[in-house]
């Protein structure tokens, strides 16, 4: 193995899988640490997905350094720390610690700090990550309901989270190739270990900070900081393929949508499949809570209307809603109720003979995925950027769609089902 990735949730580990298999690199995905390196197959990157993000930063921790530990076991060269585009963080972390962590057990003297990912719209100038055209702190991201991100400056997210000083690699420097980046990050190193976060606009600008990192032990970002690494392994004659299309064959059967995030952009695909003729079942979070709603309900709904079409079984609720819900029943409680519900909901799908199965939500996609007894993916061909297919590789024999609650075109539900035929 040359590139051992961990991943802070499944949406956001299929993302970085897709670019490095995109990239000519032989990718598998484990969904939690693996059992034993023995037990990898072979490839030349192995992505660990964790559901790890919101959850307290100890645990967050002791999970992202066992991962650390399977990966290098198996003979990870370079490790790399991926969590979202958007930084979903809160001031106890889980970025920071995560990093701080995986920079003592690798001893490494800096590392970088890079959410930027181009095609999605994700950028960071000056320290500042904007979502599209605007700051992050005036995106949607400021009502996200676990982790609120009212400042778009980088540094000053950061800083409070780490016992490190955090410094920036500006624009500037970026442009001036990977050899001035290198020397950006010796100097912020130069009194002790230090994290730069780095200026990103293009592809371009995420393939020079690759390169920068080159022989390095560790990187952190989301999955736009891995286009430059594959080059890497392949200058040293390490890796030989190429960047190729990726190849999938869905198993036959019903289909189906499940969508926990209550994000801008899955609100408007929930929208835009009800208004193109798909049956639709709200869940009513106060019903589940007083067990006036079970996953038997719903599956008593959706059996019957299973067939040509799919059906969409959805938690999508306006922020005013969430935060009510939220209050009412805490914030934990209230996300971890709708996810359990899913994953008994895609359990009894599948059973009755689902077999292509999209999910809307990181945190969701981490449930559903556990509840089929998925511990392995096949990645598949791109929906949209950051969103391939992908086939379980144990468990039910089923195709799943797993898209973070920000990522997809508003057609994203029906279209990805069409890709399928």
């Amino acid at each position: 193995m040359l590139l051992g990735v961990i991943a802070d949730d499944l949406t956001g580990a299929t993302d970085v899988a897709l670019i490095l298999a995109r990239e000519g690199m032989k990718v598998v995905q484990t969904v939690g640490v693996p059992a034993a390196a023995a037990a990898l197959p072979d490839a030349d990157a192995v992505v660990v997905s964790l559901k790890s993000r919101t959850n307290a930063p100890d645990e967050a921790v002791a999970w992202s350094l066992a991962a650390c530990e399977a990966l290098l076991g198996a003979g990870a060269q370079q490790i790399l720390f991926k969590y979202c585009s958007t930084f979903d963080s809160t001031d106890k972390g889980n970025i920071g610690p995560v990093t701080d962590a995986l920079m003592h057990r690798l001893g490494a003297r800096y590392t970088i700090a890079c959410p930027a990912f181009p095609a999605n719209g994700r950028s960071v100038f000056q320290g500042h990550l904007f979502i599209g055209s605007v700051l992050l702190s005036d995106s949607p991201m400021k009502d996200h309901p676990l982790t609120p991100m009212r400042d778009a400056n980088l540094v000053r997210v950061l800083q409070p989270q780490t016992k490190l000083p955090v410094g920036l690699v500006p624009f500037a420097t970026v442009e001036q190739g990977a050899d001035a980046v290198r020397g950006a990050f010796e100097a912020l190193a130069k009194d002790g270990p230090a994290i730069g976060v780095a200026d990103a606009v293009t592809n371009e600008h995420l393939r020079t900070l690759g390169a920068a990192f080159a022989g390095e032990k560790l990187l952190t970002g989301g999955s736009g900081i891995a286009l430059g690494l594959p080059e890497n392994f392949r200058k040293k004659g390490m890796l030989s393929t190429k960047a190729t299309d990726l190849t999938f064959t869905a198993p036959k059967g019903h289909t189906a949508i499940l969508a926990g995030s209550c994000s801008v952009a899955t609100r408007g695909q929930v929208a835009d499949a009800k208004a193109k003729g798909v049956e639709a079942f709200e869940i009513d979070p106060i019903a589940l809570a007083e067990k006036r709603l079970t996953a038997q309900h719903i599956l008593d709904w959706a059996i019957p209307r299973l067939g040509a079409k799919p059906v969409l079984v959805y938690s999508t609720a306006e922020p005013d809603k969430v935060r009510a819900i939220q209050d009412r029943y805490g914030r934990d409680e209230a996300g971890a109720m709708v996810e359990h519900l899913l994953a008994d909901v895609a359990r009894g799908l599948a059973t009755n003979g689902v077999r292509r199965l999209v999910v809307a939500g990181g945190e969701t996609s981490g449930a559903v995925v556990a509840g089929l007894g998925v511990t392995m993916l096949e990645i598949g061909p791109e929906i949209d950027p950051g969103v391939p297919w992908t086939l379980a590789a144990d468990g039910h024999p089923i195709a799943l769609a797993l898209k973070s609650g920000n990522f997809g075109t508003v057609d994203f539900f029906t279209k990805s089902l069409a890709m399928l035929g």
